[in-house]
Order: structure tokens, then C-alpha cells, then sequence
């Protein structure tokens, strides 16, 4: 048993590379995570947020969702293909995304502000006229609304799938209360807070969702993703499973067609285990770890 220690942590180690290269980038900062003592950041250990957002696979599932989903407003993607190097630089937005969910879901309370003020400095110098003649503003809160709306429901919806024990109703409507707040930091309004403010809000929001070309490149590059054969093979799991995530008429709108037995015969189980092949390769999530340690030290 002991001549598989090596081979088997050799292999860990390097899955355990590639993941944090890929997700994280190549340092975890955890000065974000590990002080000060006694500072339960934004939400604290016993929150819906960290409950949710500690979900490996449901929340990388849900957050290639989250991108295909928001992607369909034409304004919020206007923005994007204007202002955002995700064509030559898709790993970077991917860090930087992964940064900013991690450090205002499990970061201190300095740090997890210092992010939200750095995305509220950006975004009042990203304007312009869409294709369409509309002009767009990202610091618009109706905007920003969407943007938010579409990432929890993604979120959740990627929790509810993959984790073992799903939320309650009750705790579905806490993990959107509480997650609203970064969203008015941000300066969203009218920011829903509970399951059934979030069907409303979609209900409202959906005449004004279409598919654009930017759009359908989003899901171009999700599915060609990657600097290896591995991640590429990796992502393309991910992102079938993502489909599987969305609203019918949001699969409608991207015109991709997975017969519903494929995505849950193939596409949802064959992710699921990439997420505990996830588990196994990472172990206890350092940056949890440090949060945790944060949270509950004495002061």
C-alpha cells in the first residue's frame, strides 16, 4: 500500500496545480482570508452564501451557467464585448471573476470592501451605444440587477444539483436575502431577496433578454476552453452540465439542443464526479480553511 503514496499525492499535486492555475491563478492570496481574528467578513461560517458558494462543482457549473445566462442581455453583453479582454485573455476574467466571489464571500470584511469599491471605481468608465443604438452604462443598476440575478440563480441552481443535501425552501430564500447585499453595494436596486422575487424579477427581465453574436461566442469559447487537452476536455463536461442549468428559453435563445436524457443520464453525473475527482485533488479548500480560522479565532 505504501508504493502507491507517492505515485498517488505526485498525481494530487499536480491536479491540485493545474486547478489553482486555472481557477485562482497562481497565488491564493490568503492575506484576504486568514486575519483579522474574530472577523467573520460579509456573511460569517453559518451563512447560506458560504454554504453555497463552497460547493466545488456547483459552483463551477453554476458559474459557466451564470456566464452563458447573463450573456443574454443584449446591453450587459454590449459591455462586455466592448470593454473586456475575454476573447484574449479568458483565463484572466476567469481569475479575476473566481477572485471576486471568493474574496466578498469568504474574505475579511476589509478585504471583501476593498473589492466591491474596486469593481465600483471600473465600472462608471465603461460606457458606450450598442449595437443596436441603445446606449449601455455598467454602473446602471438595472443592469447591474441582471447581472446579479442571473450569477445566484446559477449559483443556487448548481448547489441544488450537485450537493448532497439541497436547500430547503426557507434556505434557498436566506441564500438570496443574504447574497443581495453585495449586489446593493455594487449599486444594484430592487435587488430580489427571495425565491419568489426572483421569478418575478426574470419574468420582468425577460423581454428585454435576446441572443446576440457576442453571446454565441461566449458559448464558442466555453466550449473550446483550456491550454490542455485535460482542462479543454474538463471545461467542455463543465459547460454541458452548465446547459442543463438554464432556463428552457434561455437554451432556446443559444440555440443549443442536449436532449434532456444526455444532460441528465450523461452530462450531469459525468460532471459530478469531476467535482469529487475536484474534492479529492484539492482537499480541504485553503482559502475556506483560512476563513474559517478567521472567523471563529477569538479576538
Amino acid at each position: 500500500m505504501d508504493g502507491w503514496r507517492t505515485p498517488v499525492a505526485a498525481v494530487r499535486a499536480r491536479l491540485l496545480a493545474e486547478i489553482n492555475a486555472t481557477v485562482h491563478g497562481d497565488d491564493l492570496h490568503l492575506e484576504r482570508y486568514d486575519r483579522p481574528a474574530g472577523d467573520p467578513g460579509l456573511f460569517g461560517p453559518s451563512s447560506m452564501v458560504w454554504r453555497v458558494h463552497g460547493h466545488p462543482a456547483g459552483m463551477l457549473v453554476g458559474g459557466f451557467a451564470a456566464l452563458l445566462l447573463q450573456s443574454l442581455h443584449p446591453l450587459a453583453m454590449a459591455a462586455v464585448d466592448a470593454h473586456s479582454d475575454f476573447r484574449q485573455d479568458p483565463t484572466g476574467r476567469l481569475h479575476r471573476t473566481a477572485r471576486f466571489v471568493s474574496t466578498t464571500t469568504l474574505g475579511s470584511t476589509e478585504a471583501a470592501e476593498r473589492a466591491i469599491a474596486a469593481v465600483r471605481r471600473i465600472h462608471p468608465r465603461i460606457s458606450g451605444t450598442a449595437p443596436d443604438g441603445r446606449p449601455y452604462r455598467a454602473d446602471d443598476p438595472h443592469l447591474l440587477t441582471w447581472v446579479h440575478t442571473a450569477e445566484v440563480v446559477c449559483f443556487l441552481a448548481g448547489y441544488q444539483a450537485f450537493a448532497r443535501t439541497p436547500l430547503t425552501a426557507a434556505e434557498c430564500d436566506r441564500y438570496y436575502a443574504e447574497a443581495a447585499l453585495v449586489a446593493e453595494r455594487l449599486g444594484a436596486r430592487e435587488v430580489p431577496r427571495s425565491r419568489a422575487e426572483v421569478r418575478a424579477c426574470l419574468a420582468r427581465l425577460r423581454p428585454e433578454l435576446a441572443v446576440t453574436r457576442p453571446a454565441l461566442e461566449v458559448l464558442r469559447l466555453l466550449r473550446g476552453f483550456g491550454r490542455s487537452r485535460r482542462e479543454r476536455a474538463a471545461v467542455r463536461i463543465l459547460t454541458n452540465a452548465s446547459i442543463g442549468l438554464l432556463p428552457p428559453w434561455a437554451r432556446a435563445e443559444l440555440a443549443v439542443r442536449r436532449p434532456r436524457l444526455v444532460r441528465a443520464a450523461w452530462d450531469r453525473p459525468l460532471a459530478g464526479a469531476g467535482g469529487r475527482l475536484l474534492v479529492w485533488a484539492c482537499g480541504p479548500s485553503e482559502i475556506r480553511a483560512a476563513a474559517l480560522a478567521r472567523a471563529t479565532a477569538v479576538a
